[in-house]
């Protein structure tokens, strides 16, 4: 069996026990982003599965989405991600 070589982890473990991976990220062409596929890119940034840059990279977000997507995360949890709550977690 041929596995790919990649830079980085292939597995991490989170704080509640549970691994995950790197097949646990949606697709790199995602076009609609809810806020269980956000959550996921933000886990994988936030425990070194993936780097900053490589998610931005591989999703073609701009930095300030996704420095707008971890913030919210860590300030309101995974509801300030839906787009729906946007004025509600998301006012200045």
């Amino acid at each position: 069996m041929y596995l790919k070589r990649i830079d980085g982890p292939r597995a991490v473990r989170l704080p509640d026990g549970s691994t995950m991976t790197r097949a646990d990220l949606p697709p790199g062409d995602t076009q609609r982003w809810v806020a269980s596929r956000k959550l996921a890119v933000v886990k994988a940034v936030l425990f070194g599965l993936i780097t900053e840059a490589q998610a931005q990279e591989l999703y073609a977000l701009s930095e300030e989405e996704l420095q707008e997507w971890i913030g919210a995360a860590r300030m309101h949890g995974p509801d300030a991600l839906k787009t729906t709550a946007l004025q509600k977690y998301r006012q200045l």
